[in-house]
């Protein structure tokens, strides 16, 4: 593997730099992945929170029909109430009783749906939603230069592997002079002439 070589548009790649280099661009690719993914996921949990915002609008307007309502009720009510005290004091009471009774349920159910909805906000710690993005942008901005980093002693390990190269070539052929030398010269002292 690591004698295995082959050239791609006139550059030399040996075996031992695609077995440095898989495994450098695996891990990149998984991370690129990885972020992608998580920046999904961040997209699902907004929109889920959209939909909160847009139901807690649509409730807000029913509480103000639901209060529209109650006004309009309690003004009949005080209506019908002036009437019948006119004629039977004691049907007055009564209904007094069963409008107070209702307007209790009313206010009530409206209380408790009020409360589920700040319940349910509360647990989806919208307000702390905002925090959490801006810390996974900063992780996110780090990343980034943390490959940047990467690339740069990427293309300095290649730089020094293209010099060491030439070298161990232009060293055996200085050995191969310095060994002729030595033979020359042990040659010399064997058979001067």
């Amino acid at each position: 593997m690591m004698d295995f070589e082959f050239s791609v548009g006139g550059y030399n790649i040996k075996g031992w730099m695609v077995a440095v280099a898989l495994p450098v661009l695996s891990t990149v690719a998984g991370g690129v992945w990885w972020s992608y993914d998580t920046l999904q996921r961040f997209y699902g949990v907004e929109a889920g929170i959209a939909e909160v915002v847009d139901k807690s609008a649509s409730f807000d307007s029913k509480a103000g029909q639901l209060d529209k309502r109650v006004t309009s009720v309690e003004t009949v009510a005080q209506r019908n109430l002036t009437e019948v005290n006119n004629n039977l004091s004691g049907e007055i009471v009564a209904l007094d009783s069963m409008l107070l009774t209702k307007s209790q349920e009313l206010e009530a159910k409206l209380v408790s749906r009020i409360q589920t909805l700040e319940q349910a906000i509360a647990d989806n710690d919208v307000r702390g939603l905002n925090q959490k993005l801006a810390q996974l942008s900063t992780n996110m901005t780090q990343i980034l230069e943390q490959q940047k980093l990467l690339l740069d002693l990427r293309s300095q390990v290649d730089k020094a592997t293209t010099i060491t190269d030439g070298l161990g070539d232009t060293l055996d052929t200085l050995q191969t002079e310095v060994d002729d030398i030595w033979k020359a010269y042990d040659e010399l002292v064997n058979n001067p002439l």
